[in-house]
This record gives C-alpha cells, sequence and structure tokens, in this order.
C-alpha cells in the first residue's frame, strides 16, 4: 500500500508540475506556446485558462491528500513519550565524592 501510495504521489506531482509550467501568464495566449496566430487560441478565448486552472486545483488536492496520508503512514505506531525513554537520574548521594 505504501508502494502504491508513493508511486501515486510521484505521478501527480510530475503532472502538477507540467500543468503549472503549460500554463501561460496573464498576457499570453497558450496557442502563441505552441506556435498558434496570435489571434487563434487551442482552447477557444478562456477555455484553456480554465481548464489548465481546474486540472492544477484538481492535481493540488490529490498531492495535498496523498502528502497527508503518506506523513500519517509514516508515523510510528506506538505512541511513547520522550521522558518514558529516559534513564532515571542517579540519585546525588551516589554521584558525589565524599571527602
Amino acid at each position: 500500500m505504501h508502494t502504491l501510495l508513493t508511486v501515486v504521489h510521484f505521478l501527480v506531482c510530475v503532472f502538477l508540475i507540467t500543468v503549472i509550467l503549460l500554463q501561460a501568464g496573464k498576457g499570453a495566449d497558450i496557442g502563441a506556446t505552441f506556435g498558434a496566430g496570435g489571434s487563434q487560441t487551442m482552447f477557444g478565448p478562456r477555455g484553456a485558462a480554465t481548464l489548465l486552472s481546474k486540472l492544477t486545483a484538481g492535481a493540488a488536492v490529490v498531492f495535498l491528500c496523498t502528502s497527508l496520508w503518506l506523513a500519517q503512514m509514516a508515523k510510528p505506531t506506538t505512541s511513547k513519550s520522550v521522558l518514558d525513554k529516559a534513564s532515571p537520574p542517579e540519585s546525588q548521594a551516589t554521584s558525589q565524592p565524599t571527602h
């Protein structure tokens, strides 16, 4: 299960990077990215921005969920306090030399 979730997390990460890099700036058309003319757009006048925005938001949600799930799986199952693991202190009577 852990391996499958790690692979899904990696694939979502690569997809998220790709979708973010495909997005054009505010003043540029995405058609210009693929070599189309300035007046022609690939997905319509605003269709590309909404499609890529939705893909980015969906991938970000999946990435966040897989990140939280992997962090939860990495947490140790036994919850002990740090104080439980510490050794008891030595008594002061035995640690001080006598004169």
